[in-house]
């Protein structure tokens, strides 16, 4: 399947397993902390479209054009949140890291940072990519912060990109890594999951 490929990636706080129905109990759960759907500008499913969504990304992948993760952290072996390899580009070795969602408890703690390491490493060691990509919503402050903290660099804003379920239109900004960018990159991204700051707190 390439790309899309269901792969197990593993680290210290994380491990990034392939989607599967079974982790629909901990990522209903893990949408309830924080009631994250209610973020007018972000797209986590509600808990009673939580199933649906599982399926829709599964269906993706088996089209070959999604690779979903589920978020296990490694303190509790439960799925904490979802993210993805998208927009798959074999024949010019480009992909899109998105539609990453973590409940609220583990916001801003190592999780993001290791997840973002294993994702990056597979798409420019193992899958030999020339640039990773990242969107975002204009007004998604903190996604953004969290983007440019990896190192991305703003290649743009697509004005009116994509109409929002309220009807609201989106102006998305575009973010990326490039292969030669990729070893100072990790060295960042090692060097911020070396500092004491630990995994996700206790519950």
């Amino acid at each position: 399947m390439g790309f899309a490929e269901p792969v197990t990636l593993r680290g210290r706080h994380v491990s990034l397993v392939p989607l599967a129905r079974e982790h629909l109990a901990d990522l209903i759960e893990a949408a309830r902390d924080g009631e994250l759907w209610k973020l007018w500008y972000t797209s986590v499913p509600t808990p009673d479209s939580m199933a649906a969504e599982i399926e829709r990304r599964l269906s993706l992948q088996r089209q070959g054009t999604m690779a979903p993760f589920a978020v296990i952290d490694a303190s509790t072996s439960r799925a904490v949140g979802m993210t993805t390899y998208l927009h798959l580009d074999e024949p010019n070795r480009r992909l899109e890291i998105g539609s990453t969602w973590y409940r609220r408890r583990v916001q801003r703690t190592a999780v993001n940072t290791e997840a973002k390491l294993l994702l990056l490493t597979r798409a420019f060691e193992t899958l030999a990519c020339i640039a990773v990509e990242f969107r975002t919503h204009f007004f998604n402050r903190q996604s953004r912060e969290g983007i440019e903290r990896l190192g991305a660099r703003l290649d743009g804003v697509l004005r009116q990109h994509m109409i929002g379920p309220d009807g609201s239109l989106r102006d998305s900004c575009v973010y990326s890594i490039l292969d030669r960018e990729w070893p100072a990159v990790k060295a960042h991204l090692r060097f911020e999951l070396s500092r004491p700051r630990g995994s996700a707190p206790a519950p």
